[in-house]
């Protein structure tokens, strides 16, 4: 617990320096939170333009996006928005600020007074709460600091939502589908760690408990495989879940570990695409997790990932420029992919060593 509270100090005096930051307008190689050489190919260039181009275009006038059965969602107008951010835009600024701005509007306006974010077609309600605080944290932390209505609106919710995010702990020490205290597994768990994480780096305050507990659980949930289970007690690993156990380890401050080097192995035997071995349940769930653990990784782990999701991805793309998600929908797809596809450029304070 107290190595846990230390390594949460640390990350708040880093983050910081990424507090309000701006994104870089230029690529240099030497910087670490830039693209480095061949991370970045035309081919992805030309797929991430054709990408953006069908979101802006299917946003709907409330600035929300809707999917399939799913309809107008908080998760998935949020995942559009952070999209389009992991491309330099923000909200106001740039060719779609515009269409940002609209976005953090639709969420900021399914906030209740509570602090939970949700909309009428959420399915699983601490899903969408978690990635649409997410998507606020980093609109906080990329927008400058001035004191103006809209951003102390902002602040205002975002912080309504950490205190939301943290009341509804269980005392495994996860969380599950409802704002409720009762029940909790890995994958609503990923959704609340990385939301707090990004406030955290925003300069929100976060509580070190919360965030011990959160680790302790994920752990529980890790089999003698290597692999991660749905939940504490029985279950068999699945790669999206091992994939989300690993980021709640890094996204807590936990960077070296016998759990990640034993969770990485089993992704990279079990799903390393092109292999063959991946499943397409929860594809695009599992590489979006998968990816950022790579990368946190680093080294011959990302050297290994990077090249093989980015071509996969790339081939998987529509003529009209989305990625088909047959559980979710297209808009859902679509902003997944291109988060993944645009994680070297290091963009978003989430994905800022």
């Amino acid at each position: 617990m107290l190595k846990h509270a230390v390594i949460i100090a640390s990350i708040v005096l880093a983050s910081a320096q990424l507090s309000h930051a701006q994104p870089e307008t230029t690529i240099d190689a030497s910087a670490q939170n830039n693209a480095l050489a061949n991370e970045l190919t035309p081919a992805l260039d030309d797929a991430v333009s054709s990408g953006i181009h069908y979101l802006v275009t299917t946003q709907l006038d409330d600035g929300s996006w809707e999917s399939g059965r799913f309809g107008k969602n908080v998760a998935i107008t949020a995942l559009a928005c952070l999209a389009l951010m992991s491309d330099g835009h923000i909200p106001g600024r740039g060719p779609y600020g515009d269409t940002i701005d609209r976005g953090v509007e639709f969420i900021l306006n399914s906030t209740a007074e509570n602090g939970l974010i949700t909309s009428q077609a959420n399915n699983g309600p601490m899903y969408g709460h978690g990635f649409a605080a997410l998507f606020l944290g980093e609109v906080y932390g990329m927008t400058p600091g001035g004191d103006n209505a809209r951003t102390t609106r902002i602040h205002e919710t975002l912080v309504k939502a950490v205190r939301m995010i943290e009341q509804t702990q269980n005392e495994e020490g996860g969380w599950r589908y409802n704002p409720v205290p009762y029940d909790a597994d890995v994958s609503a768990t990923i959704c609340q760690i990385m939301a707090l994480r990004s406030a955290r780096n925003a300069g929100i305050e976060v509580s070190s408990e919360v965030i011990d507990r959160a680790v302790e659980y994920v752990r529980l949930c890790q089999n003698t495989d290597g692999g991660f289970k749905y939940q504490v007690g029985s279950g068999n690993s699945a790669w999206p879940r091992t994939a989300a156990g690993i980021a709640s380890l890094y996204y807590a401050g936990i960077y070296e570990d016998d759990a990640i080097e034993q969770g990485l192995s089993y992704l990279e035997t079990h799903a390393l695409p092109g292999k063959g071995t991946t499943t397409r349940s929860h594809y695009f769930y599992g590489q979006y997790y998968a990816v950022q653990a790579m990368y946190m990784a680093g080294d011959e782990h990302w050297a290994l990932w990077w090249p093989a999701i980015r071509e996969q991805l790339i081939d998987m793309q529509n003529d009209e420029g989305s990625w088909d998600d047959r559980s979710v929908g297209k808009p859902y797809g679509t902003a997944m992919a291109l988060i993944i596809l645009q994680m070297p450029k290091r963009y978003l304070p989430i994905f800022q060593k």
